[in-house]
């Protein structure tokens, strides 16, 4: 049974896809344990419920970074980020397997966060979202 040159193409599109959303995922997950924003869980009723949130909140984060469609709760995440910053940021990831980069709009154009300001903005934005979570959490 062979297949034909658009279907291999079209599979191959499929999985190059794939492999650049897990380096996307592996990425971020680098850059927000060197941001310090993964906490400790204990085995008790709460710690269960954080565990829940932070699961979550993960989920929503590896959202963000695969999907460029962004959901409400995406966008009140990304505003109130933007609110507290001053200014829009924004997540690039590129191509060549770089970690992520963050970028943030001023008024003379994009600048790169890096080093410090990078982890404190990777780690708020952590923070954002396991508030927003537990805030929303029966």
């Amino acid at each position: 049974m062979s297949k034909s040159p658009a279907e291999v193409r079209r599979m191959l599109h499929t999985y190059g896809r794939q492999l650049t959303s897990a380096k996307r995922l592996a990425r971020f997950r680098r850059a927000l344990l060197a941001s310090g924003a993964q906490d400790q869980v204990d085995i008790s009723r709460e710690a269960r419920r954080r565990e829940l949130v932070q699961r979550i909140a993960k989920e929503i984060i590896e959202n963000l970074i695969v999907n460029g469609n962004h959901s409400p709760v995406i966008e009140d995440i990304l505003d109130q980020l933007e609110t507290e910053t001053g200014n829009r940021v924004l997540l690039d990831y590129p191509l060549d397997g770089g970690d992520v980069r963050l970028l943030t709009e001023t008024e003379t154009g994009a600048r790169e966060l890096t080093g410090a300001q990078k982890n404190r903005i990777l780690k708020r934005l952590w923070e954002i979202t396991l508030a927003k979570v537990d805030d929303t959490m029966l």
